[in-house]
């Protein structure tokens, strides 16, 4: 090897900064990265987070403007409670299958329901009819299942029917199913903007 090279190469290694050499986090917030040999080359991997693109909404008119900024007030406004109520019902399931007897299971999920209406009765009756229809798909999409099957899987089906009779009378209904790619594109693009940050 030329002593020119060799020069060059140890002056390199004293200006490389040592925190390239480090695992993982350095004080510098430097840190190494895993690599995969691909035909003798070396490739850095890092695994990015997922990133969703939306086109830009198109209006046709003012209308339509004003019709998807209502849209987009509404679902934040139902959004949240939605979150709240899957979570909820998950924790419900989950202490369920803990309990026996069906009158240990009953008192639980009434005592479960009170405890819900005494925290959110009060936002929940504030809704707007359009944001209370939001509200049963958006509780659909986090759950996979219609607001009458939770209904009817925790209350019994007199008490799934009753409420179904009244969303009805208002022009509401419980079965009502959430379809990302239909009818409810719209609320799924605001939905994962609103998760992403960007709204």
């Amino acid at each position: 090897m030329k002593p020119v090279y060799i020069i060059i190469f140890l002056l390199s290694m004293v200006f490389i900064p040592a925190g390239l050499f480090a695992q993982g986090e350095s004080t510098t917030g430097m840190r190494a990265l895993p690599g995969k040999v691909v035909n003798g080359d070396t490739v850095l991997m890092s695994h990015l987070p997922e990133v969703n693109i939306f086109p830009a909404y198109k209006y046709k008119n003012r209308w339509d403007y004003w019709r998807y900024r209502r849209l987009v007030r509404n679902v934040k406004i139902a959004y949240p409670y939605a979150k709240i109520a899957a979570a909820r019902i998950k924790e419900i399931d989950r202490n369920l299958v803990a309990i026996k007897g069906k009158k240990a299971r009953k008192d639980y999920i009434k005592a479960s329901e009170k405890e819900m209406m005494e925290d959110f009765e009060d936002d929940v009756r504030n809704l707007t009819m359009t944001q209370g229809r939001i509200l049963l798909k958006l509780i659909d999409r986090e759950t996979g299942n219609t607001t009458y099957f939770i209904l009817q899987d925790l209350k019994g089906n007199f008490s799934a029917v009753f409420w179904q009779t009244i969303a009805r009378v208002f022009g509401s209904n419980l079965k009502s199913e959430y379809d990302p790619q239909g009818d409810d594109r719209l609320i799924e693009q605001i939905v994962r903007m609103i998760d992403a940050g960007q709204l």
